[in-house]
């Protein structure tokens, strides 16, 4: 890494980032490391072009080439999802479920998604987020007792409240997504049904987690977690119909296709230009995970989370839902008088990175919480496997049963970072 034009403050700060990746254990379940070519292309020089519309239809001469790149990225999108259509332009997860609220929903109509205290996320109905407040949320949550969705409780909310869109997926649920058994409430009901994929995307483009088609009528998911590109979002359809609506074209009086509807509400709906250097990144990363190798990663990824899930239960922690299917782990701390976000702080000091996070029927804020999430996509891009699982669980514990002392956290810390030296990571970035 260049000295950025003598910007010697930036490159401090870029360098202190690069250092914090190298020498912690990132544990976050939503970050992973993304491959060096997925960080070339990123920084490229398509970041210079604007190119408002879709490709052989922008709003700005000069993008024959750039049209090319999101042409790549949506069909190799296409193909590792399986899905009739891709739009690869949004910026993020959240402006991708944004995108299809603006297709399905009229302001005020009743959505249905799962509770944020309980693994949903933020634009699932949160009141603090646009989603809450221009549509008429109500939360499913999960069993108190087995800290999974219960599909008789969803289906009697259902009938009551009359969702016109149900959301299935969460940003801390640790267990597979049922598509299929929404779908029986979704007809029940006579409601749309939108997975967002965001977590468990890679597993599920691995085949390893089961496929939201053909029980889904849209899906959204980020492009990083478990499927290890850069940060944006996507949106998929399994099968492009006519749309639901019955609205036209206006010159030809056609039966506009679904996918036309969700392109409008990205663009010019809610963004103006795509990120064509992320667009890029992202191609790169749908070109990765298309390779068999990366369906071993995700295997690992997997089998790395539930050593870890099993060793920290070995070591007495209570997990939310007594486990894991996929990547992350829930940990309820409310047995051990420590909160969320003391955990979360003397761990980074021990320099392992987790998030607070609330635990279902928490009774401590957002801000403390009585959990931590943990994950295992970016430990195993590093190439760890179940026996440094085991380890990494001990340090975790020994961290959270010496809460206050500072001596443990410093003999954790130097055990972290002989761990990473065995584990290199962006070698050819100084």
């Amino acid at each position: 890494m260049e000295k950025i034009d003598k910007d010697l403050k930036l490159y401090n700060a870029i360098s202190e980032e690069l250092e914090r990746e190298r020498y912690t254990l990132e544990m976050i379940a939503s970050e992973n490391f993304t491959s060096p070519s997925v960080l070339e292309v990123v920084g490229s020089i398509l970041t210079n072009k604007y190119a408002e519309g879709y490709p052989g239809r922008r709003y700005y001469g000069g993008c024959e080439a750039v049209d090319k790149v999101e042409n790549i990225a949506k069909e190799r999108c296409q193909k590792l999802f399986k899905a009739d259509y891709a739009n690869v332009q949004p910026h993020s997860g959240s402006q991708a479920n944004m995108a299809v609220y603006l297709t399905f929903l009229n302001p005020g109509d009743v959505v249905m998604g799962l509770n944020l205290a309980h693994g949903g996320h933020l634009t699932h109905g949160s009141k603090v987020n646009f989603s809450g407040q221009l549509y008429n949320f109500i939360s499913y949550n999960v069993d108190r007792e087995t800290g999974r969705v219960n599909f008789d409780s969803i289906l009697s909310l259902a009938k009551k409240h009359k969702p016109k869109l149900i959301i299935c997926g969460g940003s801390a649920y640790p267990r597979f997504i049922e598509f299929n058994e929404f779908r029986k409430i979704a007809d029940e009901v006579g409601a749309y049904l939108m997975a967002d994929i965001a977590h468990p995307s890679g597993l599920i483009a691995s085949g390893l987690h089961p496929s939201p088609w053909p029980y889904c009528d849209i899906v959204t998911s980020t492009t990083h977690k478990t499927l290890r590109g850069p940060r944006g979002g996507i949106i998929l359809i399994g099968k492009d119909l006519d749309n639901k609506w019955d609205i036209k074209a206006p010159k030809s009086g056609r039966i506009k296709k679904m996918s036309e509807l969700i392109d409008s509400s990205v663009m010019p709906g809610i963004q103006g230009g795509p990120l064509m250097h992320v667009i890029a990144g992202k191609a790169i990363a749908f070109k990765e995970a298309l390779n068999p190798e990366f369906k071993q990663y995700c295997k690992q990824i997997i089998s790395n989370a539930h050593t870890l899930a099993i060793s920290m239960q070995n070591l007495g922690y209570k997990l939310i839902s007594g486990g894991t299917d996929t990547h992350l782990i829930l940990i309820d701390l409310s047995d051990r008088g420590i909160t969320g976000k003391i955990a979360e702080k003397r761990l980074e000091e021990a320099g392992i990175t987790t998030n607070k996070n609330m635990i279902p029927y928490d009774e401590k804020s957002p801000f403390i919480t009585s959990g931590i999430r943990i994950g295992t996509p970016a430990l195993t891009s590093r190439g760890m496997k179940d026996q440094e699982m085991i380890l990494i669980s001990e340090l975790i514990d020994k961290v959270l049963s010496n809460i206050d002392n500072d001596n443990i956290i410093k003999e954790v810390n130097k055990e972290v970072i002989d761990l990473c030296k065995s584990f290199k990571l962006y070698e050819n970035i100084v």
